[in-house]
């Protein structure tokens, strides 16, 4: 099973907000979910974000691929950046 992180549409028409959720790869875009781990608003100045970086780093950590669009809001975020340190760390200790 193939988990992936991405956004699910909310929000009014012409009016969207997003929630960054866990699913399976196979189900629809505004589908079943797996765990809700944030919400993403473009339409404020400047758009707001908001990922518990606790979850988010266990999903990367157990192998879910974020999307593009959720890969770009979890750099922005510092999220990615704190993961990449920990893998590296990670990978550094085992080969010593």
């Amino acid at each position: 099973m193939s988990v992936k992180i991405r956004l699910k549409r909310t929000g009014m028409k012409k009016a969207p907000s997003y929630r960054v959720v866990v699913a399976d790869a196979r189900s629809p875009r505004d589908g079943r979910i797996i765990e809700n781990i944030g919400w993403y608003n473009p339409r404020v100045e400047p758009s707001a974000i908001n990922i518990n970086e606790e979850k988010a780093l266990s999903w990367l950590k157990n192998g879910a691929q974020p999307t593009e669009s959720v890969e770009s809001l979890l750099k922005r975020a510092g999220i990615l950046g704190r993961f990449e340190a920990e893998k590296a760390a990670a990978k550094g200790s085992s080969n010593a």
